[in-house]
C-alpha cells in the first residue's frame, strides 16, 4: 500500500553536496483515503495512484526543493472510515460521496479545534443516478412502498445511506416502520446474491454489478430523489495551510485523471478493472461516451446547495452535527490549479451536463466479445444485430440503451421494454414503462422477446 517517491534522490546522486552546507530534507506525507470500489472516486484515487499523475504535478522548487514526498494510498470500502481516519490524523485527504463529505466536515466542525476543507469534485450526475436500492432478481419487490416491515441494508454513513433515508423521507416510510442494517457493499451484495436480505442499498457501482452479474434487480434509482450526486475531495485544513501547493498538485491530478478517461474509455476501463476486480462491462457503464459519470472538478453553485440539502435530510434524522459550508467549502485551490494549468475554471463551473439533453440520439451499443462495441441508432437495428449475433451463438459481453424519461444509460438486458405497434422504448422504472405502454397502446415486454421478434421477422 505505501508508495514512497523522492523526487530529490536523483539530484542528490548526481551533484556533490559540500560537507557541512547540507540541511535535512523535509519529509511531507501524503496520506490518501481513496475508494477502489467506488467509481466515482477513481478520478481522485485509484487512477492518480496508478498513473503517478501525483508524482508529476507535486512542487519541487520554493519552499519545497528539499522536500521529500512520503505517498501512500488506503483503500476503503465506504467513505465513513475515512474521516474516521482523516480525525485520528492517519490521512491528509480523503475522496468520498455526498453524504459522506458533509459528515466529514461536520465531525471535524464539532471538534474544538480539528476542521477540513471540501477543495474539489472529482464527477457528477446531474440525475442523481449513482445509489441505488436493489433487491434480489427473483424477488416479488417492484417498488419502494413495499420495504414497508422488510429488511433493508445499507453502509451506514455512505452515500447510499444517505440516499435511502431520503427515498424513505419522499416515500412516507419513517424509520420505525422497516428494519435497517448496516452492511458493507460486499457483504450487501452477497445477501443479496444469496437472498438473505430483502433489498440493499448501495453506491456505485455496486448496484449495476449486481445487475451485470444477474443477481440482483434495481427498484429504486437515485434519480428519483431529485438531487444530484457527485463526489469531492476533502483535505485537513492544516496540512493544507501549510502545504497549499501539495493540494493544487492533488487537482490537477484530478483534472488529469478525468482527461486521461475521456481520451479513450475503453483503455480507461480496461485498466481499472484490473486495478480493481470491476468487470470493465459495468465501468464501462459509467465512463463511456454517455455514461453515467461526468467528470469534473469544479464545485458549481447546484453542489453546494445539493450538499446543503443533503445535509437537511440527514438533520430530519439527527444524525449530524451543524455544518458552516462558508467555512468548509472553498474553490481556492482549485482556482490556482487551473490558472497554473492554463485552463478556464469559471467556463467549467458553468457548464453542466444533464443526460437527457446530452444523451439524446445516442446510438445503443453492443459489446461483441470478440469484435468489440458496434453502434446502433434505432431499436429495430439493435435488436436485429442482437438476434444475428445469437443465431451464431457468438457471445455478447454487454448491451446499452437509454431511459426515455431521464437519458440515462442503462443495461439492455435489464432495461424495461415497451413494444408499441412496430416501435420500442426502453425505461430504467417498470412504472413509467407501464404508463408509456397504456399511453400508446403497447405492451412491456422482456429483452428476449423483443429480440426473438426480429429474429422471426428477419
Amino acid at each position: 500500500m505505501e508508495l514512497k517517491t523522492s523526487l530529490r534522490s536523483a539530484l542528490l546522486a548526481a551533484t556533490m553536496i559540500p560537507f557541512g552546507l547540507a540541511t535535512q530534507a523535509e519529509e511531507i506525507t501524503i496520506a490518501v483515503g481513496h475508494q477502489s470500489m467506488c467509481t466515482d472516486t477513481y478520478t481522485a484515487g485509484i487512477v492518480i495512484k496508478e498513473l503517478g499523475l501525483l508524482e508529476k504535478y507535486l512542487p519541487t522548487d520554493g519552499k519545497y526543493a528539499d522536500a521529500e514526498y512520503d505517498i501512500s494510498w488506503a483503500d476503503y470500502s465506504s467513505g465513513g472510515p475515512i474521516t474516521n481516519q482523516m480525525l485520528a490524523n492517519k490521512l491528509n485527504f480523503g475522496v468520498m460521496g455526498d453524504y459522506p463529505l458533509i459528515v466529514n466536515g461536520a465531525k471535524f466542525q464539532e471538534t474544538d479545534s480539528l476542521r477540513t476543507v471540501y477543495v474539489a469534485g472529482t464527477g457528477y450526475n446531474l440525475k442523481g443516478s449513482g445509489n441505488a436500492i436493489v433487491v434480489p432478481v427473483d424477488s416479488d419487490i417492484y417498488s419502494i412502498d413495499q420495504l414497508k416491515g422488510k429488511e433493508v441494508s445499507t453502509p451506514v454513513g455512505s452515500a447510499a445511506w444517505g440516499m435511502l433515508l431520503k427515498a424513505m423521507q419522499d416515500n412516507n416510510i419513517p424509520t420505525s416502520e422497516y428494519v435497517l442494517k448496516n452492511q458493507s457493499p460486499a457483504v450487501g451484495a452477497a445477501n443479496i446474491a444469496a437472498g438473505k436480505i430483502d433489498a440493499h442499498s448501495d453506491f456505485c457501482p455496486w448496484s449495476e454489478i449486481m445487475e451485470y452479474r444477474g443477481t440482483g434487480r434495481k427498484i429504486y434509482d437515485g434519480s428519483e430523489t431529485g438531487v444530484p450526486y457527485l463526489h469531492g475531495v476533502v483535505v485537513r485544513q492544516d496540512f493544507a495551510e501549510e502545504y497549499p501547493e501539495v493540494v493544487q498538485a492533488f487537482i490537477k491530478a484530478v483534472y488529469e485523471a478525468g482527461e486521461w478517461i475521456r481520451e479513450d474509455p475503453m483503455r480507461a476501463v480496461t485498466e481499472m478493472e484490473s486495478w480493481t476486480g470491476v468487470e470493465k462491462e459495468v465501468l464501462y457503464l459509467y465512463f463511456s461516451k454517455g455514461g453515467h459519470l461526468t467528470l469534473e472538478p469544479s464545485i458549481k453553485t447546484e453542489w453546494v446547495d445539493a450538499l446543503k440539502f443533503n445535509h437537511g435530510v440527514l438533520v430530519a434524522e439527527k444524525a449530524i452535527p451543524p455544518l458552516d459550508f462558508d467555512a468548509w467549502i472553498t474553490e481556492d485551490y482549485l482556482k490556482a490549479a487551473y490558472a497554473d494549468m492554463g485552463v478556464d475554471y469559471e467556463a467549467y463551473k458553468a457548464s453542466m451536463v444533464d443526460p437527457e439533453v446530452a444523451n439524446k440520439g445516442l446510438p445503443m451499443e453492443i459489446w461483441h466479445s470478440r469484435d468489440g462495441v458496434s453502434t446502433y441508432e434505432t431499436p429495430a437495428e439493435f435488436l436485429k444485430g442482437m438476434a444475428d449475433i445469437r443465431a451464431t451463438a457468438a457471445l455478447v459481453n454487454a448491451t446499452y440503451v437509454y431511459d426515455v424519461e431521464t437519458g440515462l444509460k442503462l443495461f439492455g438486458k435489464t432495461a424495461f421494454w415497451v413494444k408499441a405497434g412496430d416501435a420500442y422504448a426502453t425505461f430504467l422504472r417498470k412504472g413509467e414503462a407501464e404508463a408509456f405502454a397504456s399511453a400508446n397502446a403497447g405492451e412491456v415486454v422482456t429483452f428476449d422477446d423483443a429480440i426473438a421478434a426480429y429474429a422471426t421477422d428477419g
